[in-house]
């Protein structure tokens, strides 16, 4: 009687596991979302459901690594950016249903753990830090908005070296409040959510070199739930959502 070699049992059992343990297809939407949004969109997500009864995962990231994603044929059905340029990048590129609409307006802050630092006249001053946290200006837009407000600043060329740059303002947020970096650059919004008003002390950076960052939102093409994501742009731009906007520091329009 043939008998199968081990190899090949294994191989036959992977695949039945791996076929037997797929996910469900699931009428949740996705919501692609830049990490300076992430507590204002989930709070609105949830003030969603409790309206229409539909759910959604809210999916974290830069919105450079998201575009990538939604490019790559990611299963996204709504994406929140940090900026105009990636959506209407992707509206270029046919992968939206619509062009991109502005949902809300943030700015910059700077925030550290550390009570002995001043933060009023921090860059003036002849400081000793070791480490400065900005997200990736090559794919976040707050890291990139973080970059050209210090590019202002006289002694550019010595905070230049002590920079350290998270993939988004999320692992920007880690770096400052484990005490990695000293402080750090982050999005005014974040600094709203009890997770880090509680913890040091922060600062908007209101300088005139920097421009407030306009924010937009898109659905995308390939959702396979084109109904529930037009719903919930709606929703995006209701009363509703506005409030909570509002409440994360984010200027809406009326």
């Amino acid at each position: 009687m043939w008998v199968p070699n081990n190899k090949i049992l294994i191989l036959c059992f992977s695949f039945f596991l791996c076929f037997s343990c797929k996910e469900a297809p699931t009428n949740k939407l996705n919501i692609a979302c830049s990490a300076n949004a992430q507590y204002a969109i989930e709070e609105i997500s949830q003030s969603f459901e409790e309206i229409y009864g539909i759910q959604s995962n809210v999916i974290i990231a830069s919105s450079g690594k998201l575009t990538a994603q939604v490019k790559a044929g990611a299963p996204f059905d709504i994406f929140v950016s940090a900026d105009m340029a990636y959506p209407n990048e992707l509206y270029n590129a046919d992968l939206t249903t619509g062009p991109p609409k502005s949902y809300a307006t943030g700015g910059l802050a700077i925030w550290t753990i550390n009570p002995s630092i001043n933060l009023d006249n921090l860059f003036q001053e002849d400081f000793n830090l070791n480490h400065i946290a900005i997200a990736n200006p090559k794919t976040a837009p707050y890291g990139k908005a973080a970059m050209q407000y210090l590019n202002t600043l006289s002694n550019f060329d010595k905070i230049k070296a002590k920079l350290v740059f998270g993939e988004s303002i999320a692992q920007t947020n880690q770096f400052i409040l484990s005490g990695a970096a000293d402080l750090g650059i982050t999005s005014t919004s974040n600094m709203y959510h009890p997770k880090f008003s509680k913890e040091g002390h922060w600062k908007a950076i209101t300088s005139s070199s920097v421009t407030q960052i306009e924010q937009a939102a898109v659905v995308i093409a390939n959702t396979t739930k084109q109904e529930k994501a037009e719903k919930y742009f709606s929703f995006l731009f209701s009363d509703e959502a506005k409030k909570i906007l509002l409440k994360f520091g984010y200027s809406v329009e009326n």
